[in-house]
């Protein structure tokens, strides 16, 4: 039987589950529903059994999924039963933010889901050999080396712009497969490499179009006030 696509959305959805699911303690709770798990994620129970249909029938009609059962295959799915290293490249006030934040939640999440930052990379020889929340700053220049070595599966682009296709080009070539991308540029990607894009300034600014909605609003209120006096 010729096995179904799993679309990007659907993949995208599985680590809200298995946050929910991770948080739930299998003492006190050992099947969840699909409401449940709805309630907790904002995801309809339909779509959350539809999602779950691509990778097999993990609960029962009526009743619900087991906890741990459906935690360890989420797991599985998602290739966090194992190691998965990541590293970071530019130690820039944002890579530094992000690693800090990293250390913060390998202490609550990552660790228990199994992803380790174990590098970060920079030109800047002020910044080379030291550490960044635990994490060892490397030279840019040992990044095809330490990407096999240690070995290294997503990279983490907080470079400037004009340095991101360079640095991403030189990773795709060592054989990365994964990056989230924190750079404000359109990357060319060729085919087998998946991006997930953070651009801060895009939601910035989609989101200024309910700021200036919500300053109409309060000026009509405003004006409304004026005139009733």
């Amino acid at each position: 039987m010729r096995k179904r696509k799993v679309p990007d959305v659907v993949i995208r959805r599985l680590p809200l589950y298995l946050r929910v699911l991770s948080d739930l303690d299998p003492e006190s709770s050992s099947i969840v529903s699909s409401y449940e798990l709805g309630a907790r994620t904002g995801v309809t129970p339909g779509q959350i059994r539809k999602d779950l249909s691509f990778f097999g029938i993990f609960g029962k009609q009526g009743v619900g999924y087991e906890v741990t059962i459906l935690r360890e295959e989420l797991r599985r799915i998602l290739k966090l039963d194992r190691v998965v290293n990541a590293g970071l490249v530019g130690v820039g006030n944002l890579g530094q933010a992000f690693l800090h934040y990293g250390a913060d939640r390998q202490k609550e999440v990552l660790s228990r889901e199994g992803l380790r930052m174990r590098a970060a990379f920079d030109q800047d020889e002020r910044k080379i050999g030291g550490h960044v929340a635990g994490v060892e700053v490397y030279p840019v220049q040992r990044l095809p080396e330490l990407i096999k070595e240690l070995p290294l599966m997503i990279i983490i682009l907080t470079v400037p712009a004009e340095a991101a296709q360079v640095v991403f080009d030189r990773c795709v070539a060592s054989g990365v497969k994964a990056f989230l991308n924190f750079a404000p540029v359109k990357l060319e990607i060729p085919p087998g490499i998946r991006v997930r894009h953070a651009d801060f300034t895009l939601e910035l600014e989609s989101l200024a179009y309910y700021s200036k909605e919500w300053e109409e609003d309060e000026g009509e209120k405003n004006f409304q006030s004026r005139t009733d006096q």
